[in-house]
């Protein structure tokens, strides 16, 4: 019995085929939601201003996506599905494999033949009985489809609205209509009614819309769309009268009753249309333009300094809002390193827009400032400020704001405080040094015997002593007894006492350098008197509150810092100097400020009189141009807007029954004129009394009765643009009834 082996071509055809309904399948998975997607962006796209450029860029990325994702699922992968249809389909016993063998390019076996024709068999089998052998979940692109449809019917639910306001016609009042024409003439051409639709700039992320009234407001640099419809077809388009400028409508192709004009706005007018002899009444077209962004520095305060031992990183927190959007922030810092003449600027620059996403309206800005980040050390300075940018590139600058880093070390602020004299001590440890060293041994105190550790604190102690003593100089302290002032000596207490006082280290020897001369008793009264009227003008060594130059306010601080060393140096003495520390760290302190204390020199000014010539006018007596000139004249106020107060009196006069003339119509023109240029600027608060001059003015000429309801407003607009009258004196009165009545019966009598 022999076998004949045929070729597994049959067998691969059907793995192609199995595949090829895979990926039909993939397909249309895909194209439904992809066909969703694209209605639901095109839906919502109308929305924007930039609808157009949002609907091409969001077309291709989708197109882009789905057409690699077809290619990978239309490409053949036999392999992978030989490895599902054998875990799926347990009667092709593992074995679909032998289908994708060739037996052109490797021998079979007898029973690898049987095998495969096996295989092929069952596979066919199978394929007749259900056409897709692979599982495939229809679930998620249904939910998928589902949820991208209910997003277009949104989207055009929410598009109707703005669809019907942009077709709601508003009607146009023409004052001079003509009257309804007679049986058999032709009618007259007139314009019916007229529809609006605004489309705001880009940068304000607004929606186009339709205003409900023919006067409306929008924002700067809208462009702004009047459709308009006549009764009839005419030769001649109406006329849009925009402030100044006049501009025809243009007829829109197959409605030859249908006019549009499209015009940008940017500053507030008033506007009318014309057509056919006829005008109609004035509209306000009210522009709001856009503010720029406002910024407020919470934190820090204008200037900071930045104490030793303090945190060298200062947080800034900046509250940003504008009026459509914010775009861009940023923080920009100037460094000033270096004194005199050697300092050296440089700029940094810090991006402040990331935390500006989705350009809120409203947003905080948080960052900080580190120091040595930026490059300062100790003396150094750094100015900053904030600047925004909104959607329409509008700038704004913040105040200027500094951070000084206090500088200890520098020891030459005691040098002008005592207006140019000489007082600057001799070398001595300075208080930050102290500090150092202090630490420095409560650092190493652990490795320390208990001798040596006693040893250095009372070293600490003896400089401390020095330092506060070299400062008490400064408020005429002259011992070592202590930090405190010594109390002043009494008026009655002679010089020779406290000279004489043995023990005593505030006396005074024979050779301190100070005239001590001896009295005789004979001269006691004398000496008393004479040093009675002196003792103002006297210099006393021993009075620490007149011994220095110093102001009040100086000297307070100057003490603080002496009695401050002084509980330092206690301490140190006793080897406690984790307790000295505080006393040392206020006595920096303190001292510091003293040092940093500046004073300004105003010069006082004033009236200088010309020099006189003294060799003419020496002795003379003649006081012709001695005193300042005094130029004088006495002018008329001319009556201001004398148009407007004209008006006002004719209104007066027609609302007390007075008959109108035509002449009066001159005066009532004139005034509307002023009413008008102020409407330019402000349409809403004056449109309501042009229009009611304008009715005035033509029942004035027309010798009718004047309109009851336009007086009001139109007098109301006209006061308003009268300057304010000056405040004129009121005499108030003063005190109780009970004085009042005292002062009448005092001016009866």
């Amino acid at each position: 019995m022999s076998v004949v082996a045929t070729s597994s071509a049959p067998g691969r055809e059907m793995l192609l085929d199995i595949s090829q309904r895979e990926a039909n399948r993939r397909t249309v998975a895909l194209l439904l939601p992809l066909a969703a997607a694209i209605l639901a962006l095109g839906a919502w796209a109308r929305h924007w201003s930039a609808g157009p450029l949002v609907f091409g860029g969001g077309l291709a990325v989708l197109l882009l996506g789905a057409g690699f994702w077809l290619y990978k699922v239309r490409q053949p992968r036999l392999l992978s599905l030989v490895q599902r249809l054998d875990r799926l389909h347990a009667e092709l016993e593992d074995s679909t494999g032998l289908l994708l063998r060739d037996e052109h390019q490797t021998s079979f076996n007898l029973l690898e033949q049987l095998q495969q024709q096996r295989i092929g068999a069952r596979l066919a089998a199978l394929q007749a009985e259900t056409p897709y052998l692979l599982p495939f979940s229809w679930r998620p692109t249904v939910l998928v489809t589902a949820v991208l449809l209910l997003l277009l019917a949104a989207g055009m639910w929410w598009h109707r609205p703005a669809a019907a306001e942009a077709q709601a016609s508003l009607p146009v009042h023409f004052p001079a209509a003509e009257k309804p024409a007679r049986p058999g003439q032709a009618v007259a051409a007139k314009l019916l009614d007229t529809r609006l639709l605004v489309q705001p700039p880009t940068y304000t992320r607004r929606a186009s819309f339709a205003p409900t009234n023919l006067s409306f407001s929008c924002p700067t640099g809208s462009r702004v769309r009047w459709t308009v419809r006549v009764n009839r077809a005419t030769g001649t388009a109406p006329v849009l009268e925009l402030g100044s400028k006049r501009i025809s409508f243009r007829s829109i192709a197959n409605r030859p009753t249908e006019f549009v004009a499209e015009v940008p706005v940017t500053v507030s007018t008033l506007y009318r249309l014309r057509f056919a002899g006829q005008v109609s009444d004035d509209y306000a077209l009210d522009v709001v333009p856009d503010q720029a962004p406002s910024l407020k520095i919470q934190t820090p305060k204008p200037y900071t300094l930045i104490e030793f031992g303090q945190s060298s990183t200062v947080p800034v927190r900046i509250d940003v809002r504008d009026d459509y959007g914010l775009s861009e922030a940023q923080l920009v810092a100037t460094v000033a390193q270096g004194q005199g003449e050697a300092v050296k600027f440089k700029e940094v620059v810090t991006n402040l827009s990331g935390q500006l996403r989705g350009q809120p309206r409203q947003a905080t800005l948080a960052t900080s400032l580190r120091l040595p980040a930026l490059g300062l050390t100790y003396g150094d300075e750094v100015y900053f400020y904030v600047r925004a940018r909104d959607n329409a590139r509008h700038l704004t600058r913040s105040d200027t704001y500094l951070v000084q880093w206090e500088d200890t070390t520098v020891q030459d602020g005691l040098t002008d405080m005592s207006m140019s004299v000489n007082v600057v001590p001799a070398y001595f440890r300075s208080q930050r040094q102290i500090i150092i060293d202090t630490e420095k041994l409560m650092a190493e105190r652990p490795s320390l015997p208990t001798a040596t550790f006693a040893e250095r604190a009372n070293n600490l102690g003896f400089d401390q002593k020095m330092l506060r003593l070299r400062y008490g100089k400064f408020l005429g302290e002259e011992s070592e007894s202590g930090s405190a002032p010594q109390p002043p000596a009494s008026a009655d207490t002679s010089h020779e006492e406290h000279a004489g006082e043995k023990g005593t280290e505030a006396g005074h020897s024979a050779d301190d350098g100070h005239d001590h001369a001896a009295e005789s008793p004979a001269g006691g009264e004398a000496a008393n008197s004479t040093t009675a009227l002196m003792e103002p003008y006297m210099h006393r060594h021993d009075d620490a509150e007149t011994a220095d130059f110093l102001e009040p306010a100086v000297k307070a601080k100057l003490r603080s810092v002496l009695n401050q060393m002084w509980e330092a140096e206690l301490r140190l003495r006793l080897a406690k100097p984790a307790e000295a520390r505080p006393y040392e760290y206020r006595a920096l302190r303190l001292l510091k400020q003293v040092q940093q204390q500046t004073r300004a020199y105003v010069r006082k000014s004033g009236f200088e009189p010309p020099v006189l010539p003294e060799a003419t006018a020496r002795l003379s007596g003649d006081l012709a141009g001695a005193a300042t000139p005094r130029l004088q004249q006495q002018t008329t106020r001319p009556a201001t807007q004398p148009e407007i107060r004209e008006a006002l009196r004719l209104l007066a006069a027609l609302r007390a029954g007075q008959a109108p003339r035509p002449a009066d119509a001159v005066v009532l023109e004139r005034a509307g004129q002023a009413v008008a240029q102020a409407a330019l600027q402000h349409p809403g608060a004056y449109l309501t009394a042009v229009r009611a001059l304008r009715q005035l003015s033509a029942n004035a000429r027309a010798s009718r009765a004047a309109c009851v309801t336009c007086f009001t407003p139109a007098e109301s607009a006209l006061t308003a643009l009268l300057p304010m009258p000056p405040a004129t004196p009121i005499r108030t009165s003063s005190g109780s009834r009970l004085s009042q009545r005292y002062f009448q019966n005092l001016n009866s009598r």
